[in-house]
């Protein structure tokens, strides 16, 4: 399991940035809907935009957070 901690590391560091994006995009295209600069759309349409984006962050988040936890363990496990 320990030749497994390098790419849990990068993959959570990966995650963590996709995450951190994915809220930058949710945001900005959350707010052009609702300012009315995306012509078509109801402002209702944008709140849903923001809703789902922020899910996406937390559940990307919550994903590279456990693999940090398994990184954690199992350098707990090897030290014993």
């Amino acid at each position: 399991m320990k030749e497994h901690l390098g790419f849990l590391r990068i993959s959570s560091a990966v995650v963590k940035v996709a995450a951190w994006i994915f809220l930058l995009l949710g945001i900005l295209g959350g707010l052009s809907i609702i300012l009315g600069k995306v012509p078509g759309n109801p402002p209702w349409v944008g709140i849903l935009v923001l809703g789902v984006y922020v899910f996406f962050f937390f559940f990307f988040y919550l994903i590279a957070k456990i693999a940090d936890l398994l990184t954690n363990i199992i350098n707990e496990i090897h030290k014993e």
